[in-house]
């Protein structure tokens, strides 16, 4: 059976019969009458040579022809036999050519429709006779796809191109909004516009950090070293918290059904809570629990700390934790993510013309740098230039950090309240004997001993406001700030410090440079850039769990080349791999069940109705004599619980103590 065999549309030539060929009674002639249209065509070809041989040929010759008989009839059958022929050969050459054409493309949009039209047989028939690769149109709906979907992209590119020189236009300024669009605001951790050291009238520096949190990300991210343990915990705990989320909106289905009031949005957070025990529980010694429904706690304790690699020694292809790692390597759970955001970040820096020659792509530590210019020399590189780090925190990695940050902070503490001190002794050095300069001399002349005492016990008592002539304390020591340390007060404290410093000196000193000053102006000139570098970095107290993307730019400021182009690069990156922030309040209503159709979809096939293993697995009551009932195959035991000692837990305290 082929394809030929199928009836075809008519293929058949008649003059009355509708759908033949050349029918007079066909449709498309739409109530035309051929006859009469060649009747009138005949009488007038024949009235004009009737006309034109009367007034042409002399009276003798007219009166010799049979001009009453002969001469019309004759006129009037070579007419019509021409016209004929002339009619015939149009049909055979270019007329029957192109309804050929015409019922060879009736029959492929036929052909198109075989399988939905049809009954499953023919289909099953054909499918065997030639195969997916002969009957499917996959490739070429991939093709159309990416076609529209890369015209899509051009587009959308010169939208946002236009969006952009139109913001900054009516701006007229460059400020954090014509670099990051009101949509993605949200994701911006750190964003500073400044002068450059080196051009500060024609050069911006700009420093911009965007935070994508997990929970924000299309595909998930995970560490190179995570465990299989974690991973596959992880994809346990989504498929329990997808099927809450079905039973929930059955239950709320149910209640609109019978007229009640649709679940608010804490109503359904409260059920979702009330239906986990339904699923899993803390009972993780006992292998029949729910907990373990889906994956069999033996298969857990295998893969116990089994992490992205095996040493050779060890290596046995036969093992189970080995297998079960190899199922984990095949889906690529572990790097898709990651994956997914270096080949976004790339395609989208190269068709947006901005090149680079440097990317640092480590993927073990999942961080990647990627620069312009190979050269980090400020004094070589051009005005127009970027870089870009991309990096995946997780909590362990912040927790250190914030722990380095906190060290650093106070080694900067350290040094400049040293700088601080001998800067105040050589200023006392430098005083006359016996000379009123300052509050401290006056004080120092005319107060009592026991009032210096005081005053000495009271600067080195540790509880003491942190006062000196800057006039600033530090705030931290609020339950907000302890546990999100901030450090403004200290950094405001710190910059001023060395700006008092360096008046101090210029008051000493005037236009003279002698040895002691040059030695603490040039100190002063390195604290007050290391320190400015320093409070430029993210503040990792302020960073969440997720992917953190630095971008370090310079621009010209009349031209703005790099700036527009990474801002467009930017929203397109955060559209491709970011879900954007989502309120609950906005997502509480849902459709009613009047409103929707089972039958939207029709088929002449009967429904498949599927089943999922996991509600499979979940509908089995666990009792305690579990051991007498034939669970199926998908049912086991599992820990879904780190490991622990024996002995009961204390509970933690949340620390909220102080709220």
């Amino acid at each position: 059976m082929s394809l030929s065999q199928f009836p075809k549309s008519p293929n058949k030539v008649h003059p009355t019969v509708p759908s033949a060929v050349g029918s007079r009674e066909s449709i498309a002639q739409e109530g035309r009458d051929k006859i009469q249209e060649s009747k009138v065509i005949l009488e007038e070809t024949y009235d004009k040579v009737l006309n034109q041989i009367q007034s042409k040929l002399p009276e003798e010759v007219l009166r010799e022809l049979d001009v009453m008989g002969g001469l019309k009839e004759k006129l009037y059958n070579y007419i019509n036999q021409t016209y004929v022929n002339m009619f015939n050969r149009y049909t055979v050459t270019m007329e029957d050519e192109f309804l050929k054409k015409v019922r060879d493309f009736v029959d492929k949009e036929e052909s198109k429709g075989l399988a939905r039209y049809t009954p499953k047989e023919i289909v099953e028939i054909l499918d065997k006779i030639g195969g997916a690769d002969k009957f499917h149109t996959g490739e070429i709906e991939k093709s159309i796809v990416n076609m529209y979907g890369h015209l899509q992209g051009h587009i959308q590119r010169g939208v946002n191109d236009l969006e952009t020189e139109t913001n900054s236009i009516l701006r007229q300024k460059t400020d954090v909004g014509a670099f990051v669009r009101g949509e993605n605001a949200y994701a911006i951790l750190k964003c500073v516009f400044k002068d450059n050291e080196l051009r500060p009238k024609y050069v911006y520096d700009v420093k911009l950090s965007i935070n994508i949190l997990e929970s924000e990300l299309i595909s998930p991210m995970y560490h190179y070293q995570v465990t299989v343990e974690s991973i596959m915990k992880d994809t346990i705990q989504k498929h329990i918290q997808s099927l809450i989320d079905k039973q929930v909106q059955q239950f709320n289905d149910e209640l609109v059904d019978k007229g009640k009031n649709e679940l608010s949005a804490s109503e359904k957070m409260f059920e979702r809570v009330k239906r986990i025990d339904s699923f899993t529980d803390d009972d993780k010694e006992d292998e029949k629990s729910r907990r373990y429904t889906i994956l069999a706690k033996k298969f857990l304790d295998k893969i116990e700390g089994l992490r992205a690699e095996i040493d050779v020694e060890e290596m046995d292809p036969l093992n189970i934790r080995e297998n079960i790692k190899y199922v984990i390597d095949e889906e690529n759970i572990r790097n898709r993510g990651y994956n997914t955001c270096i080949n976004s970040i790339t395609s989208i820096l190269d068709t947006s013309k901005l090149g680079y020659q440097v990317c640092d792509n480590m993927k073990n530590a999942r961080i990647c740098r990627i620069s312009e210019y190979e050269e980090t020399d400020r004094m070589v590189l051009p005005d127009e230039r970027y870089s870009i780090r991309m990096a995946y925190y997780d909590q362990n990695q912040l927790k250190e950090a914030k722990k380095e940050y906190d060290k650093q902070v106070a080694s900067f503490t350290t040094e400049i309240g040293m700088l601080w001190d001998v800067a105040h002794a050589h200023y006392e050095s430098k005083k006359r004997f016996r000379s009123l300069q300052d509050f401290d001399d006056l004080s120092g002349r005319l107060m009592n001993k026991e009032w210096k005492r005081q005053k000495k016990a009271y600067e080195d008592d540790p509880d003491s406001v942190l006062w000196n002539e800057i006039g600033d304390m530090y705030n931290e020591q609020s339950f907000v700030e302890k546990n999100n340390r901030t450090y403004e007060d200290r950094f405001r404290n710190l910059k001023n410090k060395l700006t008092y410093l360096r008046g101090v000196l210029a008051k000493m000193h005037g236009f003279q440079n002698p040895v002691e000053r040059v030695i603490l102006d040039e100190r002063i000139t390195f604290m007050e850039k290391r320190f400015n570098e320093f409070a430029h970095v993210v503040n990792p107290h302020h960073i969440q769990p997720g992917l953190v993307l630095d971008i370090d730019l310079t621009t010209v400021k009349r031209k703005q080349y790099i700036l527009k182009s990474m801002a467009n690069v930017l929203n397109e990156f955060l559209y491709s791999v970011s879900k954007g922030f989502s309120d609950a309040a906005f997502a509480t209503y849902s459709r009613r069940r009047s409103t929707v159709r089972a039958d939207i979809n029709q088929s002449f096939g009967e429904e498949e109705i599927g089943e999922d293993l996991f509600e499979t697995a979940y509908k089995q009551n666990v009792t305690p004599d579990l051991a007498d009932i034939e669970l199926p195959e998908v049912t086991g035991s599992i820990d879904l619980t780190p490991k622990s000692k024996s002995q009961p837990q204390k509970k933690r305290s949340s620390g909220l103590k102080e709220l």
